[in-house]
């Protein structure tokens, strides 16, 4: 069986064709249309034809995207491609291509990818940790997406930071319209944001992980509270769901240094007399969502 899954990012609409081994058969991509829902989908069709013409197999087809489906209209919500919102992306597609497809928040379809044949394969219960322009999550058990009854599992970055200090509170405005969520604090843009008004440098946040290795002491000051408050918001979700392996992915998951120091601060926060869960790096990288799409269809 060939399998393709489809990464329908705000930026770039990545397809890849996987065999029944994993191995990648076909891979395309271009620029996502923005602000064209119609031209998403004529694109979606374009990269699945490109991919049965090449390899002259049909695939089933399973697509990521940031957002999910309602379980009470069954259209598109809470994407920040916002033009997608309010539409029946699935029946959409499925009418497009002829065939039934299976739609996923895309953190899940890291998740699962991860579960699958990455970092946590072989675990029952992985939680996988995006730290990037937000910071989301999604969990894969026996390998399947845990979508949840409002498709809303995994949405860990739009809870408040936990055990906030003083100066910590109110938090900065988030996206969602609240102030203080946990992915103002922990993405790319959260670490750039609070060196900047600590420092006044406007740093990247890869520069200021080189900083800190330079031995840059305002660096390092961030780089610390950033890891605290990494810390405090893992162990959070650990005393809840306590997942056999925490699979780090996004910009911020490149930070090598995040898989010494991550665990013994977790340690300090979670309500157990040891945190023994192994934090790790993503093995797919960026493909890993579109893998995970793939993996939809899985068997």
């Amino acid at each position: 069986m060939m399998r393709i899954g489809i990464d329908w990012g705000g930026t770039k609409i990545e397809a890849q064709a996987l065999g029944e081994d994993g191995a990648m058969l076909g891979r395309h991509r271009v620029p996502t249309p923005k602000g064209d829902y119609e031209g998403c989908v004529r694109a979606i069709v374009g990269l699945v034809a490109a991919l049965e013409t090449e390899t002259g197999r049909r695939g089933t087809v399973g697509i990521g995207i940031p957002g999910a489906l309602s379980p009470v209209t069954g259209l598109v919500m809470n994407a920040n491609s916002t033009w997608n919102i309010g539409r029946p992306l699935d029946k959409d597609i499925e009418a497009a291509l002829g065939r039934e497809v299976r739609v996923e928040n895309d953190a899940n379809c890291f998740a699962v990818s991860e579960a699958t044949d990455g970092a946590g394969a072989g675990s029952e219960i992985v939680w996988g940790v995006i730290l990037g322009t937000g910071a989301g999550s999604g969990i894969a058990i026996r390998g399947r997406a845990v979508g949840g009854r409002n498709r809303i599992a995994g949405e860990w970055g739009h809870n408040p930071l936990p055990w906030p200090r003083d100066d910590e509170r109110p938090g900065a405005p988030c996206f969602c319209g609240k102030l203080g969520c946990i992915e103002t604090f922990v993405s790319g843009t959260g670490i750039e944001r609070d060196h900047r008004e600590r420092t006044g440098t406007a740093l990247a946040a890869p520069a200021i992980a080189e900083a800190m290795r330079a031995g840059d002491d305002e660096a390092k000051r961030t780089y610390d509270l950033y890891l605290d408050r990494l810390a405090r918001s893992l162990a959070h979700v650990v005393n809840i769901l306590d997942p056999d392996v925490i699979v780090l992915g996004g910009g911020m998951s490149n930070v090598d240094e995040l898989y010494a120091d991550l665990p013994a601060k977790i340690d300090d926060y979670t309500f157990s007399d040891a945190f023994v869960t192994p934090v790790l790096k993503n093995r797919h990288g960026d493909s890993s969502g579109v893998r995970g799409a793939a993996w939809l269809w899985k068997e």
